[in-house]
């Protein structure tokens, strides 16, 4: 089935973060976004069938995620996309990704304890871990020997590491010895592992994404959901795999009791459901179509400064641009004030995840729309560059 992505969907007047809560991020309305973590495609037709057929059901009564139709639409999925076995009894449900990171966190880790991150680091990490009185320890992501982490992770207090992988908002896909030796460091320090596994979906061809399944000792959970990489994030749900039964059985009786949890969105499990089985094709070209954006993108920004020698990210649809080489680390005002008050266009800069001198471009939309952006972003940058 060929699907349509070059046809731009009016997203305005929809209570739409992206679109229509600009103001909360930059000082002037009606900026042409490329911010907020989600695509401005429609969601995968086969999705669509499926949630209007549940609507002219016209019963939305409390719902059990527990039924073998999820729960095997989930087992499958990682069957077939990365050769691992799931036990389907050792899922776990929440409203959100984050969701499930600040309820782990609470269950494993007290007051004032570390909790460790790479950095660049995303900024829902930031919140959760701070917001929750723990203590943000960061690690470079460019660890050579694994120095930092195995530092950070031997404090008395660290208790668990965030791994984001694929990595947002850098787009890298961690590599087998990478991970490895990830599991070996938290297993020899007694650290919990969250591996939040959100872009999966979206790693691009020539990389290979491997579940913490895989490597998980000791305490740990791999959290994630279909809302990213099929585009229905307001419809919530994600779910977790969660390693010890203890854990488990605590995790889902926290949902079921103390956060009074127990029944989802119903219309978000039949989206989950319906993109894991019959979504595949969808999501195989709308990640083609943003990795082309993403090449877009990097030749534009080479082809006018050849120093910054891009490269398009190994997932996802986020550009993470490094401007360093034309501008430093210290031009990051002045680049916004000219993006948002000469290009009226919206890009988040670097400093918002710990990097100071980057941008974040979200590409996830029409080709016209990454273009346009590409070249505002051009003309930006050169005119910083050439106030000196």
């Amino acid at each position: 089935m060929a699907y349509d992505f070059d046809t731009p969907v009016d997203r305005r007047g929809t209570w739409c973060v992206q679109w229509d809560g600009i103001r909360d991020r930059f000082p002037v309305p009606d900026l042409l976004p490329f911010t907020i973590s989600d695509m401005d495609f429609r969601c995968a037709p086969e999705v669509l069938d499926a949630l209007q057929q549940r609507l002219a059901h016209g019963v939305f009564g409390y719902t059990d995620w527990r039924n073998d139709d999820f729960r095997g639409a989930v087992r499958d999925w990682f069957k077939s996309r990365y050769d691992t076995d799931v036990d389907p009894a050792s899922l776990v449900y929440a409203p959100s990704v984050l969701n499930q990171i600040s309820q782990l966190l609470r269950m494993w880790t007290e007051p004032g304890e570390g909790v460790v991150v790479h950095t660049p680091t995303y900024d829902g990490f930031r919140k959760a871990v701070t917001g929750l009185g723990r203590e943000l320890r960061t690690v470079p992501l460019d660890d050579p020997g694994f120095a930092a982490l195995d530092a950070a992770l031997a404090r008395a207090d660290s208790r668990v590491l965030i791994l984001c992988s694929p990595h947002n908002p850098t787009g890298r896909v961690w590599t087998d010895a990478e991970l490895a030796r990830t599991a070996e460091l938290c297993e020899r320090h007694g650290v919990a592992v969250i591996s939040d596994e959100i872009h999966a979906d979206l790693t691009h061809e020539g990389h290979v994404h491997r579940p913490w399944t895989q490597y998980g000792r000791g305490r740990w959970a791999l959290v994630t959901s279909a809302t990213k990489s099929f585009n229905f994030p307001s419809l919530s749900g994600s779910y977790g795999i969660i390693g010890d039964p203890g854990d488990h059985a605590a995790f889902v009786r926290r949902m079921d009791t103390g956060e009074g949890l127990a029944s989802p969105a119903v219309l978000s499990l039949t989206a989950h459901i319906a993109a894991y089985r019959e979504g595949g094709a969808w999501l195989d070209a709308v990640r083609g179509y943003a990795h082309a954006n993403l090449r877009l993108v990097a030749a534009t920004l080479n082809e006018a400064f050849p120093a910054l020698a891009l490269r398009p990210p190994q997932a996802g649809y986020l550009a993470w641009i490094d401007l360093r080489p034309v501008l430093g680390e210290t031009r990051d005002e002045a680049l916004q004030g000219h993006l948002v008050h000469r290009e009226r266009v919206a890009v988040m800069p670097g400093a918002a995840y710990g990097a100071p001198g980057f941008v974040r471009m979200n590409v996830g939309c029409p080709g016209e729309k990454a273009k346009a952006g590409a070249e505002a972003l051009v003309r930006a940058v050169r005119a910083v560059a050439s106030e000196g």
